[in-house]
């Protein structure tokens, strides 16, 4: 089983709510525990992003705060609040697809994990072979977001 196919569903099915198209799965002892995708619109809350629902329902599943051993998988570089919701929950392994050069919080933009003082660092895994995928899909979600904007204008 590929684990970032199984968040690639779920980013799919952030989109039937109008949600930015990115999914999370999380996995321990190969097997995926907890998926998440981004439920913003859908829930009018700005902090559940894939990441934090799929780590929500993973302690929840698990009957505990910490993730040790977790690994998650995620269609897009975590921005800066996934990154440090992930550190919390020490999670051991993030493996993502395509890096996010305007709120990415690992890679790209704030780097969360560059300080030394930081309370747990991942082991960090970009995963090249689905950046494309994830970019072509989050371009033509944002492609269509402003297409319907020009629609609705008087």
């Amino acid at each position: 089983m590929n684990f970032m196919n199984q968040a690639f569903i779920l980013a799919k099915k952030a989109l039937t709510h109008d949600d930015v198209p990115i999914g999370a799965v999380i996995v321990q002892n190969g097997k995926i525990i907890a998926r998440g995708e981004n439920r913003v619109q859908k829930s009018k809350n700005p902090t559940l992003h894939a990441e934090i629902v799929a780590i929500s329902n993973a302690c929840k599943k698990l009957g505990q705060k910490f993730l040790d051993g977790c690994d998650l998988y995620v269609t897009l570089e975590p921005c800066a609040m996934c990154a440090t919701a992930i550190s919390f929950a020490r999670i051991k392994n993030i493996y993502f697809a395509a890096t996010d050069e305007k709120g990415g919080g690992i890679t790209a933009n704030t780097r969360v994990f560059e300080n030394d003082k930081h309370l747990w660092k991942p082991n960090i895994i970009q995963m090249p072979e689905f950046a494309e995928q994830s970019a072509k899909m989050l371009r033509d979600f944002f492609k269509q977001q402003r297409q319907n904007k020009k629609e609705t204008k008087w």
